[in-house]
């Protein structure tokens, strides 16, 4: 039964453009009604230069909390008065919340792709990773995978940006995890990397459909090892190349539908203090591919 619109209702909602094609209206809402809470939450296309305007809206309105995708997530740090430990290090935001005018911004990407693994049967602590590429996404997994336990995460990357030596530097010494940089094009420090790994995530758009489809940054078979899991970011197509060569080598994969998923389980977490129903919006909403 749905909930009609009171004068107490609450307002939550997702910035960015495009976000038309967005399933976080979707998944909030059926959480609201879930847990009974008289809540809503709409999407808003807004560009970079209507940011300041549109947070200043959000401000006077009252808006409890908010999402921001592409291509706001770094544009929203300066907006912000306090940050998470990760958004602090990322440098990036996807959750706020409104405290009577206070805004706190949370980076979620990275606890979503934790949340992709724990659904694959695959906990991260105390492991070797391999990560291939540091871009939005990437980032965010980098740091929370760090902050989360990893033993150790060498990541290759296309180019030394400062910014993200500035992060390598700054998990190692915030963190336990021994975070070294390569650059992508050194091969042989990559397979030598990928056969000492638990875990090998592809953050790169390397695979993705409909410009990447059926490429890899890894194509010989013969790297994989037995007891690596294998994992990529990318769900369209559900299997890339890169998973498919990993599986038809043994190794156990995962995409990234339920990144997705786990990112606005933890923004939902943020907001009201209550879990989101993941099984029910797995079975209505994650059945085929989607875009956040």
């Amino acid at each position: 039964m749905k909930r009609e619109i009171t004068g107490h209702t609450a307002l939550y909602c997702l910035l960015g453009s495009p976000v038309a094609h967005s399933i976080s209206p979707q998944m909030h809402n059926a959480s609201f009604l879930y847990h009974g809470i008289d809540a809503r939450y709409l999407s808003f296309d807004v560009k970079p230069e209507d940011l300041k305007k549109a947070i200043d809206g959000l401000r006077v309105l009252g808006v409890k909390g908010f999402n921001l995708t592409m291509p706001l997530k770094r544009e929203m740090i300066p907006y912000c008065d306090r940050l998470s430990p990760a958004a602090e290090i990322c440098g990036a935001v996807n959750t706020v919340v409104n405290e009577n005018g206070v805004l706190t911004g949370h980076t979620t990407d990275g606890i979503g792709y934790i949340g992709a693994a724990k659904d694959a049967g695959v906990d991260i602590r105390d492991k070797k990773i391999v990560q291939l590429g540091a871009g939005g996404a990437g980032v965010s997994s980098l740091v929370q995978c760090a902050l989360d336990g990893a033993r150790q995460i060498d990541l290759f990357n296309a180019h030394p940006r400062p910014e993200l030596i500035r992060i390598v530097h700054q998990l190692c010494d915030r963190t336990r995890c021994d975070v070294r940089f390569h650059p992508l094009s050194d091969k042989d420090a990559l397979k030598k990397a990928v056969g000492e790994a638990d875990l090998l995530v592809n953050t790169t758009p390397v695979g993705m459909a409909p410009d990447h489809a059926g490429q890899s940054l890894i194509t010989d078979p013969s790297w994989f090892h037995p007891g690596l899991v294998v994992s990529d970011m990318i769900y369209e197509p559900m299997e890339t190349e890169l998973l498919r060569l990993a599986r038809e080598a043994g190794c156990h994969t995962f995409n990234g539908i339920y990144m997705l998923l786990y990112q606005g389980v933890e923004a939902f977490r943020i907001w009201t203090g209550k879990d989101m129903p993941v099984e029910e919006i797995k079975r209505k909403y994650f059945d085929k591919p989607v875009k956040r």
